[in-house]
């Protein structure tokens, strides 16, 4: 009876060895399938993705589709508030050795009381620098969507943020902030809008009459904050809150030295102009820009820099939307499809940067800015 169970136990082994002949080399082989298919597509290795946002439940998705895009680091602008949320998503971080860092977001509560809201903020501003946040995230529902108990809106440059703002410079956290929307978002929400379709699917995103305050009052009051805090550093997120006009955003790169942009889910929008013209722009504003794209992960969902109505995106899908970003940035190719078609029906040229560019733009600028490194657990 031993001996034929010993005999079982060999056949069993022998079978494991048949059937998995070699783990270690499987791992192998798996590794560099990755690291050859990243090489294929893009001429840099590695990218810091600065405009993120991940769900409680996307952290591991999302390291799934960074191995495979070839992205490094990710920044999760969602990373939400002390005493609520901000502490679950940095054990979620933790648990990718960093390789995913948040920012934390305000607790707009108390905006009625002023002493009480700026006290509450900057408290928990300092909360969560100590605890490993990167930066400050605004998002646009000031300027758009907080209100105060009167119905009066929250302008861009109230006086009540200052506070936040100075402790923000204090601290080194950058403020990473998006103001207004694109153009069209104010514009009559019928079918002669160019993003008609995404309007369609996202109503809530226009901005067009009631007491909302025009595209241009509220890039203006975006302008007079970043104008009134020189100790602070502002990434206007979006290119600068105004991809449809590259000339205004030039002109406060060359006015504030403490702002910086990224280039999150405006690639489609900024591509549309001339390709020298925009060549040019990233040679001369090289150490001013990031790279982002305001992918959203979630267990059972993807943001593609935004959303319609064709099928729920795969993981193949989110490569192929970080491809075309290189694709744009690395080649000459004209009339390309841009990357998020619900943004409108147009292709754009692709720009051809040189690599010590293209490493600005993809990490070393980020490496600066957030003080974190494409290598390091901070």
């Amino acid at each position: 009876m031993r001996v034929k169970y010993t005999v079982n136990i060999y056949l069993f082994l022998f079978a494991l060895v048949l059937l998995f002949p070699n783990c270690k080399d499987s791992k192998t082989k798996s590794k560099v399938f990755v690291e050859e298919r990243q090489k294929s597509y893009s001429r840099i290795r590695y990218r810091i993705d600065s405009h993120a946002h991940i769900g409680y439940d996307g952290f591991d998705r999302a390291i799934r589709i960074m191995d495979l895009a070839g992205i490094r680091r990710l920044v999760n602008l969602s990373g939400g508030i002390p005493g609520y949320d901000f502490e679950i998503m940095q054990a979620l971080a933790n648990t990718t050795k960093n390789r995913i860092v948040n920012f934390v977001n305000l607790n707009w509560y108390y905006i009625d009381h002023p002493e009480i809201f700026q006290r509450v903020n900057i408290r928990n501003l300092n909360r969560a620098k100590e605890m490993g946040a990167k930066g400050l995230k605004i998002f646009k529902s000031l300027g758009l969507g907080i209100r105060f108990y009167d119905g009066r809106l929250m302008r861009v440059d109230e006086e009540i943020l200052d506070p936040i703002w100075k402790e923000c410079g204090r601290l080194g956290l950058p403020v990473a902030i998006h103001s207004a929307d694109p153009v069209a978002f104010f514009k009559p929400p019928t079918i002669d809008n160019e993003r008609y379709i995404e309007l369609l699917a996202h109503p809530n995103w226009s901005y067009y009459g009631k007491d909302y305050p025009t595209f241009e009052e509220l890039i203006h009051q975006f302008e007079n904050l970043v104008k009134k805090h020189p100790e602070t550093t502002f990434i206007g997120v979006h290119f600068g809150n105004y991809a449809e006009n590259p000339d205004f955003v030039g002109e406060m790169l060359d006015k504030y030295p403490n702002y910086y942009i990224d280039i999150a889910a405006r690639v489609p929008e900024f591509g549309r102009h001339n390709a020298k013209k925009m060549h040019d722009f990233f040679i001369r504003y090289q150490d001013r820009i990031l790279f982002g794209t305001d992918i959203g992960v979630y267990s059972d969902s993807l943001w593609l820099g935004s959303k319609g109505f064709e099928p729920e995106p795969s993981d193949e899908d989110a490569v192929e939307f970080y491809r075309k970003h290189y694709k744009y940035f690395e080649t000459g190719v004209t009339q390309m499809e841009h990357m998020t078609p619900v943004q409108g029906d147009w292709k754009i040229d692709a720009i051809d940067l040189p690599d010590e560019v293209l490493e600005k733009l993809y990490y070393r600028n980020a490496e600066k800015i957030l003080k974190i490194t494409l290598f390091g657990e901070e």
